[in-house]
């Protein structure tokens, strides 16, 4: 697959000359560079700016109080919104890392596609942390599979919060609190130097609803709650503010106010189902970046503004 890409890419090949050469077919070929890109192999950078989307960028950080905002254009497939919000926000992430710095990360599938866009080189002394529980089980956008694939893209230290995303029970949740491992874990999520971050809205197709951590009847009361979505599993309404809900009183993950005091935090989304709970983020305050799409960007600034008016 590399060799391919290599050929195509750097030799400046054309498919069928790439299958001639490397004795394939065209249409393996042609299936080896897409999963390339896919598996992040190819990276792909546009050094140039859009001036619709640059304008986007600047009402965002107006309208928030963001330090940064990357915006870019929304792809006319709808399932490929999360892809190129991924590769821009992998871009973004890649020009944090540096020696002695600690990253933390949520969960979620635009998390875990970012890491194909982002640019291995040598660090010293890099440290990751999980900022929320898991799952018991494997899965794709397990948090921690998302903390150990991108600490060992640069050979540092990882650390988890080892508990569920949510404990059976407030008592469950103090307990488990008090335990020397996960207040250790806690404190590393505290202090990390940039956090990186993504939401999930609350309907039948997101992360928590597709993998079994919500039921049917938790999103029925969350919605009767007044909520919109979640930030690193706590449950805010369209304002921005938590929800009075006993989830949020059993969510094992670093809380909004701590979030606040972390210096970089960079919230990675979009799509038509996500206007609402990212905007909901950044009315509450903690972000200081975020990496979306052009018509995602539209959507939040047209509700900011109504609201305004």
């Amino acid at each position: 697959m590399a060799r391919a890409a290599w050929l195509a890419y750097v030799g400046d090949m054309t498919q069928a000359q790439v299958a001639k050469h490397l004795r394939l077919t065209r249409l393996r070929v042609n299936k080896m560079l897409a999963q390339a890109r896919a598996k992040g192999i190819v990276q792909i950078r546009i050094n140039s700016r859009i001036a619709a989307l640059t304008e986007l960028e600047d009402r965002l950080c107006a309208a928030y109080g963001l330090d940064r905002a990357t915006v870019v254009p929304t792809p006319p497939q709808d399932d490929m919104v999360s892809h190129a919000v991924a590769a821009a926000a992998g871009a973004l992430l890649s020009e944090h890392v540096a020696d002695g710095v600690s990253i933390g990360v949520g969960w979620g599938r635009t998390l875990q596609l970012s890491l194909n866009s982002v640019t291995v080189r040598p660090v010293k002394r890099m440290s990751v942390v999980s900022l929320m529980g898991g799952l018991t089980r494997g899965s794709a956008v397990n948090i921690y599979d998302l903390s150990s694939r991108l600490a060992a893209m640069f050979d540092a230290e990882c650390f988890y919060i080892a508990a569920p995303i949510f404990a059976d029970t407030e008592a469950t949740r103090d307990l488990l609190l008090q335990q020397s491992m996960l207040q250790d874990a806690f404190k590393r999520a505290r202090e990390v130097d940039i956090a990186f971050v993504s939401v999930g809205p609350l309907h039948t197709k997101s992360t928590m609803a597709r993998i079994g951590v919500l039921t049917p009847e938790t999103r029925a009361s969350l919605t009767e709650a007044g909520a919109v979505g979640d930030l690193c599993g706590y449950y805010m309404n369209a304002d921005g503010q938590l929800i009075d809900h006993p989830l949020n009183r059993r969510v094992i993950g670093l809380s909004p106010d701590a979030l606040r005091k972390i210096k970089t935090v960079i919230l990675a989304g979009g799509g038509p189902d996500k206007v609402t709970v990212m905007r909901a983020a950044l009315r509450m305050g903690t972000l200081s970046a975020m990496v979306t799409d052009e018509r995602t960007a539209e959507a939040i600034l047209a509700g900011q503004e109504n609201v305004s008016e």
